[in-house]
């Protein structure tokens, strides 16, 4: 029990961290962070590792490798989480940032077609928890581990890029409370909920619109990648004695 004391920190040196959408700019931010503080990061994307390169060069540390698989392939999980055990560690940090999205009005209802329903389901709710099937043996092997889900206040606003994407992210929400229970205390889940986020991630958001969005919300700017890579981060040093938790980091755009 001396290694579940939950007791904050401010270095994770020794840490193994996977980040699944690790070449997203959430991922990255998030990448950048975790390796500042000492941790040995592991980009899982679903293109060729040789294209993650550029940016495991610029991480602070040593020891940081990109793995090849998609969310949306189990199998392709399992054999890259047996690859990081064997040749990396045992994981002990995993963030679920891997997702994509496509703006459809909600009143649109002919506009959410079936292919994106079920593609926004199949990387966002089956991939996140795909991703934790694949690595909770390895993480709950080393007795104190954390899973950090990148949600969205999509989630219990029912407003976003579409509703699928909104429905999609309650389903992670629910997920991480129902682990949270059934994984303790070996893993701890958690997750973090930002609104509007300066990224490619949905399409037509110029800087026009972030302006326009911005003078909306109560910290009077839009998010950008870091402030959701901040919060992960707290997860996994402040906010040590917390699960099951939704992390609302959104400006207060939510209120």
């Amino acid at each position: 029990m001396e290694k579940r004391t939950f007791a904050p920190r401010e270095r994770l040196d020794g840490e193994i961290a996977v980040i699944t959408g690790g070449t997203g700019a959430i991922g990255l931010a998030t990448a950048h962070r975790l390796a500042a503080l000492g941790a040995r990061v592991v980009l899982l994307q679903r293109g060729d590792p040789e294209a993650a390169a550029t940016a495991l060069v610029q991480l602070p540390g040593t020891g940081h490798h990109a793995v090849r698989a998609s969310v949306t392939d189990s199998a392709a999980l399992q054999a890259a989480a047996q690859a990081v055990e064997r040749d990396i560690g045992r994981a002990t940090l995993l963030v679920n940032c891997a997702g994509f999205t496509r703006p459809v009005a909600a009143a649109d209802l002919d506009g959410l077609d079936d292919a994106l329903i079920d593609g926004i389901f199949a990387t966002h709710w089956r991939g996140t928890f795909a991703a934790i099937r694949a690595f909770a043996p390895q993480m709950k092997a080393t007795g104190d581990a954390l899973v950090v889900n990148v949600s969205s206040i999509a989630a219990f606003t029912g407003l976003g890029s579409n509703l699928a994407y909104a429905a999609a992210k309650a389903g992670t929400d629910a997920l991480t409370r129902a682990l949270a229970k059934t994984l303790a205390p070996q893993i701890r889940c958690l997750a973090v909920s930002p609104g509007v986020v300066d990224t490619p991630f949905v399409s037509g958001r110029d800087a026009q619109f972030n302006e326009r969005v911005g003078a909306t919300i109560p910290l009077q700017r839009v998010g950008v990648a870091d402030d959701v890579a901040a919060a992960v981060v707290a997860c996994c040093t402040a906010l040590r004695y917390a699960t099951g938790s939704i992390i609302v980091a959104d400006g207060g755009r939510h209120l």
